[in-house]
């Protein structure tokens, strides 16, 4: 089996921006498991969950992560932040390779996504409701992301670079 680094954590935690970076740096592939749903199924994933629900996107979900697993080459995997709540997915990912949690606080989350749309858990709460709402589900997420990860990272003060220096050591490939 290839080796595989996923990253998980809250939306905005930095898991597709560390991931480049980390990939670029042990030259391995990069795979965004959203980007990878919106490829397969035409739909970013903010119109996947309008159309089709949650249950639908995290179906997507599981299956985007299988496909991971059945890759050939060493990867750097960003995975979505609600990937969590799928027993099936934090074992397949915790049998799979090492997983790295990017955590941060919601008040930082919020300041990195509440302008930026396309975040459908977050649709109308706008920027004083998104620090509240992410801390919610941040609350309800935290056991599944302790039981699945490997190694944690706190990256609210961190630049993307020092991020990227710290997954590496924390996950022994620096």
């Amino acid at each position: 089996m290839a080796e595989l680094l996923f990253l998980v954590g809250m939306m905005g935690a930095g898991k597709s921006t560390v991931g480049r970076l980390l990939a670029q740096h042990l030259g391995w592939d990069f795979v965004d498991t959203d980007a990878e749903i919106s490829a397969r199924t035409g739909r970013n994933v903010g119109d996947l969950f309008t159309e089709r629900g949650e249950a639908a996107f995290r179906e997507e979900e599981r299956r985007a992560v299988g496909d991971v697993l059945a890759r050939r080459a060493p990867a750097v995997v960003s995975v979505g932040g609600g990937a969590v709540v799928d027993e099936g997915n934090r074992r397949a990912m915790r049998d799979g390779g090492t997983v790295v949690w990017l955590r941060a606080d919601p008040a930082v989350l919020a300041a990195r996504v509440a302008d930026e749309g396309g975040r459908p858990l977050l649709a109308g709460a706008g920027p004083a409701g998104a620090r509240d709402e992410l801390a919610r589900i941040a609350g309800v997420r935290q056991v599944w992301y302790e039981e699945v990860a490997t190694a944690v990272v706190d990256v609210d003060e961190l630049t993307p670079e020092q991020a990227s220096s710290a997954v590496l050591a924390a996950a022994g490939l620096a």
